[in-house]
């Protein structure tokens, strides 16, 4: 039988963090495709950390994030001088999961050291923690800048296995991105995917990845109970 985990990672945005929620928050400003210009932000945003990677042109996840969303809104044709900066002021505080609370102190309660290693900035997970009111169940809160590249590249997850000081095997990763999930499997973490919306498998030619449609099940996918 496989040994229980010792520690989880968890990403932050998308997985305990609605990525969606500061649109739905100002739908009726955006109107009938507000929806479709979320994904679009979202995709570009992931797109662009991807890139500048790639170009060896960091820049944090704020910026990043204001670029994403300052294309999609204009690509919507969206005349709205503020919606910019209100969009990204809620984006500081989105909502978390319904269920990331619970589990949180599941695992906590179960003796799971628990952290979050993520692309966004110091600052914005700071606040973010602190709204959803997760800080006290947490070890640690780790952010790609401090190595100063985004998600999948290896040394963003060295950042955890240095952190807790222990082998990647002996920890969970969750994320509701299956590269970023991936990326975590082949550095040697229990990965999971967390598929909310049902898509099809990603990746599999590359690493096989386990899915879970939310984070309820982490405990038993841990072989913790």
């Amino acid at each position: 039988m496989t040994r229980p985990i010792r520690a989880c990672v968890f990403d932050a945005y998308g997985t305990l963090f609605d990525v969606h929620a500061a649109v739905r928050g100002l739908a009726g400003r955006i109107g009938p495709r507000a929806a479709e210009m979320s994904q679009l932000w979202r995709t570009k945003q992931l797109e662009y950390t991807w890139v500048r990677s790639l170009a060896g042109r960091h820049a944090d996840f704020r910026q990043v994030t204001k670029d994403a969303l300052d294309y999609s809104i204009q690509f919507f044709s969206i005349n709205d001088k503020t919606l910019s900066s209100d969009l990204m002021a809620l984006y500081e505080k989105l909502d978390a999961y319904p269920e990331a609370l619970g589990v949180l102190r599941h695992l906590r309660a179960l003796g799971i050291k628990l952290a979050i290693l993520s692309n966004g900035t110091p600052d914005w997970l700071e606040v973010a923690v602190r709204t959803a009111g997760i800080g006290e169940l947490l070890d640690a809160v780790w952010s790609v800048e401090d190595v100063g590249i985004f998600k999948p590249d290896p040394k963003v997850y060295r950042v955890a296995t240095r952190g807790f000081g222990m082998a990647a095997a002996d920890m969970g990763f969750v994320s509701s991105n299956a590269w970023d999930a991936a990326g975590a499997a082949t550095n040697g973490f229990r990965a999971l995917w967390v598929n909310r919306s049902g898509a099809p498998a990603e990746y599999a030619s590359m690493v096989p990845v386990r899915q879970v449609a939310n984070l309820a099940t982490l405990a038993k996918e841990f072989g913790l109970e």
